[in-house]
């Protein structure tokens, strides 16, 4: 079974002849982010959820919300309830998960309740599955970090399933059904749009194996990027699949009035991203001052797209090269430099 966001009407076409910046799309990486504590938490979320009626107006694709549990880098443990929070604020944008961390739910509940959202949307749930890397997350739900890959990829095959059988039969490492009526169905047929967080080789080649789309994380740096692209694509080339036209490739963003002060936003979200988040990917440890202003100056150099407005499309035209970029998930790491994007970037992209 092939699950994948839309499909590229043209898949005969090179990689190269998907790269044109005039026809990337843009999405957003909604984070809930929580620093020092400074404001309400309800103020958070009011902030955020208005900054999406915003996307719906400017033209976004979508909405993609973070799921995270037990930090205050985002705090957004539902990212289910917060998607019908952004439908009912929303006309045509649609919602995304970025993503469900699939291994920590029961599939059937994750069937349900996605699908329940679909419906309730009439349509509009772009589904992101994900394993998750936080060790703190896996302890505390009781899952052992040497089953969570294995779990998310069965949850994932278990969903796919519920939503497109009558009635479910399947039979796994960790779960077994027979014959279970899983209702609802979803709206859209025979299924959302799906995609898979992938970002070691093990997982890209895992998720082309199967011909799922995959979502590109805002860690790996441009060049990594686009080389984890050219292992997918060939990697389903060889699986007998077509590349699809939309891979959401997620990046941080910061826009201001000038290069030099863009640069101090992505230092200092760096800088937050690292302490507060970034700590708990594979190998991203930093323990020295050295260390860590070595990974801040990684960050800004090789993975946040940051400057003035016009500085920020030029290098939307170098990164559509450089990773065969065609769908852009912007993160932005301020409120200034989301309007400032909207305003002056995505009406030229």
């Amino acid at each position: 079974m092939r699950a994948s966001g839309r499909p590229d009407r043209h898949a005969s076409s090179s990689a190269h002849e998907l790269t044109s910046v005039s026809s990337v799309k843009v999405g957003v990486l909604q984070f809930f982010s929580w620093p020092e504590r400074r404001i309400p938490l309800a103020q958070v979320y009011e902030r955020a959820l208005d900054r999406i009626v915003v996307m719906d107006r400017a033209g976004y694709d979508a909405v993609w919300l973070a799921e995270h549990h037990f930090t205050t880098y985002s705090v957004c443990p539902s990212v289910h309830l917060m998607a019908l929070e952004a439908a009912h604020r929303t006309e045509r944008l649609r919602i995304g998960t970025a993503v469900s961390l699939a291994a920590l739910y029961h599939p059937l509940r994750l069937a349900e309740e996605l699908a329940l959202l679909d419906v309730l949307t009439g349509g509009r749930l772009n589904w992101g599955a994900g394993r998750g890397f936080e060790p703190a997350e896996f302890a505390a739900f009781g899952v052992p970090l040497d089953e969570t890959a294995p779990r998310f990829r069965e949850a994932v095959e278990v969903v796919l399933a519920a939503w497109t059988q009558e009635r479910l039969t399947f039979h796994g490492t960790y779960w077994d059904f027979d014959d279970v009526e899983v209702l609802p169905k979803p709206f859209q047929q025979p299924h959302p749009p799906t995609w898979v967080a992938a970002t070691s080789p093990e997982a890209i080649g895992w998720a082309a194996s199967r011909g799922f789309s995959i979502l590109m994380d805002p860690h790996a740096s441009f060049a990594e990027i686009g080389a984890k692209y050219a292992q997918y694509l060939a990697a389903l080339a060889t699986h007998g699949f077509a590349p699809t036209a939309d891979t959401p490739m997620a990046r941080l963003v910061a826009v201001a009035g000038t290069d030099a002060e863009a640069e101090r936003v992505a230092r200092a979200g760096a800088a937050w991203t690292i302490g507060a988040y970034a700590h708990g990917l594979p190998g991203a440890a930093a323990t020295t001052r050295a260390e860590i202003a070595e990974r801040i100056e990684g960050y800004v150099r090789e993975r946040i797209i940051w400057g003035s407005a016009s500085r920020v499309r030029d290098e939307l035209a170098r990164l559509s090269e450089e990773m065969c970029l065609r769908y852009l998930m912007i993160a932005p790491l301020s409120n200034e430099s989301f309007l400032r994007f909207s305003d002056d970037v995505l009406p030229d992209v």
